[in-house]
Order: structure tokens, then C-alpha cells, then sequence
């Protein structure tokens, strides 16, 4: 990843002077691959091993958040040795509001 945006970036998006300074606010980025529900005392028994199922399924796409706000939907990818999400979709702003 890149820590500067192009200037040819910030200019084809014809960003000002003074929205360019929030470019380097840190953003929280969370790949959520599915919840789950269930009581306290089953949690309380999970042990090493315990298996939790999630409500996504095997080809089901993930949700990206930015500061615990779905932003996107994407899948898991391997880079080398580490876990990625590969984007596939923005989700919108008035889309976003209602989640």
C-alpha cells in the first residue's frame, strides 16, 4: 500500500487544499467474514477446537468496514503468507445508513 496518494489521484478528483489534510487520518479497517448468536453460558463452554458457526456461507462475499461502518463487500485472498480481501463492491452512502 501506498502512505501518499498521487498527486494525479488527488487532482483527477480535483480534492482542495484543505480536504487533501484529512488523507492521512487513520481508519480502522475490519474484514468481518460473518456473525454469529448464541447465549453466554455456550460461549462460556467454547473450548480450543470449538467450532463457531457464521451466518455467511462458503461463496458468500464478506463485509470490508471503516470504523465499524460497512464500506464495501469483498472476498478473502492469500498474499504470500498473509490473509487479503480483494474488493468487489462499494457499498454507498445511502445504502450504508441503513445497516
Amino acid at each position: 500500500m501506498a502512505d501518499e496518494i498521487p498527486e494525479t489521484i488527488g487532482d483527477s478528483l480535483g480534492l482542495t487544499t484543505e480536504l487533501e489534510a484529512v488523507l492521512d487520518v487513520q481508519v480502522e479497517i475490519t474484514a468481518v467474514l460473518g456473525t454469529a448468536l448464541m447465549p453466554i453460558s455456550q460461549i462460556l463452554k467454547l473450548g480450543r477446537g470449538a467450532v463457531v458457526e457464521l451466518n455467511r456461507g462458503v461463496n458468500e462475499d464478506i463485509e470490508i468496514h471503516a470504523n465499524n461502518r460497512a464500506v464495501a463487500t469483498g472476498e478473502v485472498v492469500v498474499v504470500e503468507d498473509h490473509l487479503g480481501v480483494s474488493i468487489n463492491e462499494i457499498i454507498k452512502m445511502a445504502d450504508n445508513s441503513v445497516r
